[in-house]
């Protein structure tokens, strides 16, 4: 958070905008705060095995798991803006998908291709907008639920899942990111994951605040609906 502060002082000082708005221009790809996490235990990678399957651990898998388990009430905090999720659709090179992979860039969940202590998982949704504290802690502990109850991932997707039908995606069980902020409240709420990990001042302050920004923006009348409408209708 400092160092956006710093940014944006620095660059209005000079007279220009700095921005970490996840999409501000419509039809290219918008910005992302992809977070690489691994955990190190005796100064060797916990989610590293040479003789396992990918060369991940049995703790690597349960910390995707956790991850995947809980992702559509976390994103309120990774993806907090409405514009957020004008960045997470198909087409942009942006996650959509609940799904991970190892050997395709389309699923939330990515495995880079280093091993040993470069193993690490890689999310793909977060953005600049977010608060890396927040968003940090949840995605942790997130990873260290699925650690502790020993879940299990599904099994990776190799296909291009913005190729598949949505008869495929359900046949394989994967889910999607929520598709706007408001749908990403209703997953916030209902998941009491969240307000145990954020404590109840923390959680209850975010959500008003978001319940807000979200009702301010359904209110208005953007300029997609004048051009659209106005002399058609």
């Amino acid at each position: 958070m400092t160092f956006k502060l710093l940014v944006r002082s620095v660059a209005a000082s000079h007279g220009l905008y700095a921005t970490f708005m996840p999409k501000p221009i419509f039809g290219i790809n918008g910005s992302g705060m992809h977070t690489n996490q691994s955990l190190m235990k005796d100064g060797k990678s916990v989610f590293a095995d040479e003789a396992a399957p990918l060369g991940l651990s049995e703790t690597a898998m349960n910390y995707i798991a956790g991850l995947m388990k809980h992702m559509r009430a976390i994103a309120l905090v990774t993806n907090p803006l409405v514009n957020s999720y004008k960045r997470l659709v198909p087409g942009y090179e942006a996650p959509v998908y609940i799904a991970w992979s190892a050997r395709n860039r389309s699923p939330l969940i990515r495995i880079p291709a280093s091993r040993g202590m470069g193993t690490r998982v890689e999310l793909r949704c977060p953005d600049p907008a977010c608060n890396p504290y927040l968003a940090l802690a949840l995605m942790l502990r997130a990873g260290l639920e699925g650690i502790k109850n020993k879940m299990t991932p599904p099994p990776q997707v190799e296909k291009n899942i913005f190729k598949m039908t949505a008869d495929e995606r359900a046949a394989e069980g994967i889910d999607s990111l929520p598709g706007n902020l408001e749908e990403a409240i209703a997953c916030f709420k209902s998941d009491a994951f969240v307000r145990d990990v954020l404590g109840d001042h923390i959680f209850t302050k975010y959500l008003e605040a978001k319940i807000d920004e979200w009702d301010t923006y359904r209110k208005q009348v953007h300029q997609w609906e004048i051009d659209e409408y106005l002399s058609k209708i």
